[in-house]
């Protein structure tokens, strides 16, 4: 077994230290930011480091049947802290609909559980350490550097996320910066929590409407979120910083008008500049170093309308995991080589399918900004959108939109079922834009001004 130091004490580094640790590995997870000061990290815990922390996050099924299957302690910690089990198919349910199902909080009440599953697991948890640099030697990274002095390690596993400075440590000791791929996801966010008497899902929790798209997302312990999602260029939106006429635009939409009809437990709260990035550590397959791996948004990180990163990180920490078993830690070359091919075989394909949903929904929501029908001959955005709309129509359809959004399949494999893709075009092709009923672009207009 080996010496794991993993940085950064998230979803992604509490996720990936308990697998390693729950394999016989010692693992300390290194951490800048304090522990939850009390018994309500909602209330209390504040984590500078995170930027998007007191936002609106969701847990989709692929994220709770790893963690239940992988980590049942921490599973079960996070329904003890008043984790709400939710099934992403509106009423009635039937036979088989319990693939759809998860438990969603919010992102403090989550990490704060996670963490306590971690620490009782015997996962090492030093917090308040300011991470400096890391130390390499002949390609090869042996530990970090902190404020306090060198941390030793047989293998580093970066998991600080999008902000990770990596790239800029590696650089600093002598080794190539990685390639970056970024876009501009050019998505703002207006969100704001409430508390009160769950309302019953009529529709996806991601709906779409003329120039915004709208999530209905349930939490912990009686509380939800409701987000407007835009684009940074629709500067006639920005109104909706404004709490009174967050309101009034929503309450036109029917079916998130019963999700607002609460106690809000915050304002409305605005987030933009996220973008959708992939850092190549494996150019050509050959890693830049060895000692280390970014797992999660540390390697690639996309637009979070989709809840998709979450359950994008168990599924590469599950990855790194099963390459450790596989592959002797001590054979740093191979460590290193496998976890990147694996990630391009397993993960990279999930990635590439979410930035191509961003840049294609962002391009529709500008053109209807600038009232210039969206056009494109990409036949996976076509299918997407007819698959939006088959599913308001037809139950079987419904599903098959679920298995993609849920992160449990890929479109591919949904439309290689037989039937997917004739009832698809019989129901979706000709239907209109967005057939949910919801304000055009000139009445949205008017709400705002």
């Amino acid at each position: 077994m080996a010496n794991m130091t993993i940085l950064g004490a998230g979803l992604a580094g509490l996720s990936t230290a308990m697998m390693l640790r729950n394999d016989g590995h010692d693992v300390t997870v290194l951490e800048r930011d304090p522990a939850p000061p009390g018994a309500e990290p909602w209330e209390t815990w504040q984590r500078p480091g995170v930027n998007q922390f007191r936002l609106p996050h969701f847990m989709l099924p692929r994220w709770w049947q790893v963690l239940s299957t992988e980590l049942p302690t921490a599973a079960s910690e996070v329904l003890a802290a008043g984790g709400s089990r939710f099934s992403l198919v509106p009423p009635p349910h039937r036979e088989g609909d319990a693939l759809f199902d998860t438990v969603t909080a919010r992102r403090p009440v989550i990490e704060a559980a996670l963490a306590r599953a971690a620490e009782a697991s015997g996962v090492v948890l030093r917090r308040g350490v300011r991470l400096t640099g890391v130390h390499l030697e002949s390609g090869r990274v042996t530990g970090v550097t902190t404020a306090e002095g060198p941390v030793r390690a047989d293998l580093v596993i970066d998991c600080l996320g999008r902000r990770s400075a990596m790239p800029d440590w590696l650089a600093a000791a002598g080794a190539p910066r990685p390639a970056e791929e970024k876009d501009d996801a050019g998505f703002v966010y207006y969100s704001r929590h409430f508390r009160g008497d769950r309302p019953d899902l009529q529709v996806m929790v991601q709906q779409q409407y003329a120039s915004v798209s709208v999530l209905t997302l349930p939490g912990d312990d009686g509380t939800w979120s409701v987000v407007v999602v835009a684009s940074t260029r629709d500067h006639a939106l920005r109104v909706l910083r404004d709490p009174s006429v967050w309101t009034d635009v929503l309450r036109r939409y029917p079916l998130v008008a019963p999700w607002i009809d609460a106690t809000p437990i915050t304002g409305v709260d605005a987030l933009a500049g996220i973008e959708d990035r992939l850092r190549h550590y494996a150019p050509d397959g050959t890693p830049l170093v060895t000692g280390m791996v970014p797992v999660g948004d540390a390697w690639a990180c996309t637009n979070p309308s989709l809840g998709r990163g979450a359950a994008f990180t168990l599924i590469h920490a599950r990855l790194l995991r099963d390459t450790l078993r596989d592959t002797d830690p001590a054979d740093h070359e191979k460590v290193a080589r496998r976890f990147h091919e694996a990630t391009a075989r397993t993960v990279l394909p999930l990635y590439r399918a979410t930035n191509g949903f961003d840049k294609h929904r962002l391009a529709e929501i500008d053109s209807d900004v600038t009232a210039v029908p969206y056009r494109t001959d990409d036949l996976r955005w076509i299918g997407a959108k007819a698959l939006y709309a088959a599913a308001l129509r037809d139950p079987d359809m419904l599903r098959a939109y679920l298995t993609v959004a849920g992160f449990l399949e890929t479109p591919d494999e949904v439309f290689a079922k037989p039937g997917v893709r004739d009832r698809v075009l019989a129901l979706g092709v000709s239907a209109p834009q967005y057939p949910l009923p919801g304000p055009g672009r000139a009445e949205l207009l008017r709400l705002c001004s």
